[in-house]
């Protein structure tokens, strides 16, 4: 039988089409694809910041519900461990809520009340002193104090009318604090039932895996809300006894301020000690003032190598610029709140990702250990 091929100069495969070369390299296709992943994952994560602004009604009290659930769970569990009834100790929990927030903001806002005025007033004698020295600038420290009130009350009639829509503020406020309180009992009372949803609702084998990823995000959680409670009190008392020690006018509303501005990171605490440093030069002048920007800067000090490796470290590691972007973002999304919500819930992201990442670490060094063709990292160490 004749073969056409034996009389083909090309041979049997000598019509097939010759294969073009690819119009972009393999390195720039690898970084197309890459650039595509990133913009579906910002795609997402738009998606869901907005989805989280337009429903905030709702979204806030579920994130003032779970950093509550975060500080008081220790207290929780304690009771629960001593045979209490699941609810019985929520409830418990929820009133020893109640008394605390409600107990510590009510010191600082009568604090901040009683001393608001004398602070604004001190402010402002301290601008005009320093606008002799500073010329245009201390002039212009000088205008924001004096119109700081109408600044501030402009301000919350335009987010009152905007954001409220008629509704009362304090009505507002009010529902937001029992829808959170109520969540708070449930999160706290019916954790079990939320594991065993995970577990029934997770794909294939994933649901240990992920009931790990939600344990480690919450714990990033409860360590960042009791260091930062705890930091913010040692910071507050520590300022406070200072600047009384210093006979600094106005020191405990000074001191509320500090404690306030504790729980936004590196940028509260700036705010709140240039704020006390102001007010002692206005009333006692340079040498207190010196002497006040002592305590500050000792009490600062204190907290970056003592407080915060001993208190934080072990349950939140994220570096400075991470918190300070996450300041960023949250103040430009939500304002003051996002500010205070944006650091936990950045925290929990990050051990979110640490436990995925350890994860696949993990097996990536089992594969690696498990290899049959000899060329992982054991048969590596055993053929040397």
């Amino acid at each position: 039988m004749r073969n056409d091929s034996d009389h083909d100069p090309r041979g049997a495969d000598g019509e097939r089409p010759l294969t073009d070369k690819p119009l972009l390299p393999i390195e720039a296709r690898r970084a197309a694809a890459w650039c595509l992943v990133a913009l579906l994952i910002a795609a997402v994560l738009a998606l869901g910041v907005w989805l989280c602004v337009f429903l905030s009604a709702a979204v806030t009290p579920v994130l003032l519900a779970l950093l509550g659930s975060a500080l008081l769970g220790p207290l929780y569990r304690r009771l629960v461990a001593i045979k209490l009834n699941r609810s019985l100790a929520a409830g418990l929990t929820c009133a020893v809520l109640v008394v605390v927030v409600g107990g510590a903001g009510y010191i600082v806002v009568s604090a901040l009340i009683d001393t608001g005025d004398q602070i604004l007033a001190s402010l402002k004698e301290a601008a005009k002193d320093l606008s002799k020295t500073f010329g245009a600038a201390g002039t212009s420290l000088d205008d924001l104090a004096t119109n700081a009130k109408g600044l501030v009350g402009k301000f919350g009639s335009v987010a009152a009318s905007g954001l409220l829509a008629g509704v009362s503020v304090v009505s507002q406020f009010i529902a937001a604090s029992v829808l959170a309180l109520l969540l708070t009992f449930f999160f706290l009372r019916d954790s079990g039932k939320a594991v065993r949803a995970l577990h029934d609702w997770s794909p294939g084998n994933s649901a240990p895996q992920l009931e790990r990823m939600a344990r480690r995000g919450f714990q990033a959680i409860e360590g960042f809300m009791r260091g930062t409670t705890l930091i913010a009190l040692i910071d507050a008392t520590c300022i406070t006894v200072g600047l009384l020690i210093l006979q600094v006018p106005n020191a405990p509303g000074l001191g509320a301020l500090v404690f306030v501005g504790a729980y936004i990171p590196y940028l509260g605490a700036f705010i709140s000690g240039a704020v006390a440093i102001l007010v002692a030069f206005a009333d006692r002048g340079v040498v207190i003032a010196l002497w006040a920007l002592g305590v500050v800067l000792a009490v600062q000090v204190l907290e970056g190598h003592v407080l915060q490796p001993m208190i934080q470290s072990r349950t939140v590691q994220m570096h400075p610029a991470t918190v300070m972007l996450a300041i960023t973002a949250g103040a430009s999304i939500a304002g003051i709140l996002g500010m205070l919500l944006s650091v936990p819930l950045t925290a929990a992201v990050s051990g979110v990702l640490h436990e995925l990442r350890k994860h696949y670490a993990a097996g990536s060094a089992t594969d690696a250990d498990s290899d049959p063709g000899g060329t992982g990292p054991a048969a590596s160490a055993a053929s040397s």
